[in-house]
């Protein structure tokens, strides 16, 4: 996801979205751990897309505080 897209989206759609890539993220290790897994750099970019995520969220609340 790029970081543009991110930072159109609105707080709760980013809460929505990092709720979801979470849980992909904990199907990408569970699958990893008990048959393999097919690309295991997806799990490199779905930690990335929440890092991305959670840094908007937080320049947001940042920005409210000041």
């Amino acid at each position: 996801m790029k970081i543009n897209k991110i930072k159109e989206m609105s707080s709760p759609d980013l809460e929505k979205e990092l709720g979801e890539l979470k849980t992909e993220l904990f199907k990408l290790r569970f699958s990893l751990a008990t048959n393999g897994l097919e690309n295991p750099m997806k799990i490199k970019a779905v930690k990335k897309d929440i890092a991305r995520i959670k840094t908007v969220l937080r320049e947001r609340e940042m920005k409210i505080e000041n």
